[in-house]
């Protein structure tokens, strides 16, 4: 899947250096969130859960083992997750990119490191997507989204 982002606009927004790594401001509405959740979980191949590495209340996505293509390691977090979305009080994204998307995301400021990537404790692909602050953008972070899934799954977009 090919990505083509515009530049995020303003200010990167403020992010937690510690863990958890959350957004602090810029924050999604939470109408915003609830759409890109229902999105995500409609994806195919995918089941969701709680998160398995996050915050309470971090809804994840996870690869199904059955239909699956393959699932290297830096295409997951943990188990078979490979994104999930924060509490509504931060509605920020972590998720698996492949190379390509990751580093367009971060030139173009959607995106930023996990922390512990910088100390060897992730693979590189692990990065915060920042929520979406309106419709525009949350098609930029869906475009993604579905870039992490492609990459977990091997499954191409089935949806729009």
């Amino acid at each position: 899947m090919a990505i083509h982002l515009a530049r995020r606009s303003g200010a990167k927004p403020e992010t937690s250096v510690e863990i958890p790594h959350r957004q602090l401001d810029q924050n999604a509405p939470v109408d915003l969130q609830e759409r890109l959740w229902d999105r995500m979980r409609g994806l195919p191949g995918v089941e969701t859960g709680q998160s398995l590495i996050s915050v309470p209340g971090a809804r994840a996505i996870f690869a199904c083992d059955d239909g699956v293509a393959s699932v290297c390691p830096d295409c997951v977090m943990k188990g078979l997750e490979f994104a999930h979305i924060h509490p509504a009080q931060d509605g920020s994204l972590h998720a698996c990119l492949p190379e390509h998307a990751r580093v367009e995301a971060i030139e173009k400021g959607w995106a930023e490191p996990h922390p512990w990537v910088a100390l060897g404790r992730i693979a590189a692909s692990n990065v915060m997507l920042y929520g979406p602050r309106d419709e525009a953008e949350l098609e930029v972070v869906w475009s993604l989204v579905r870039a992490s899934h492609e990459y977990a799954t091997g499954l191409p977009e089935l949806v729009g």
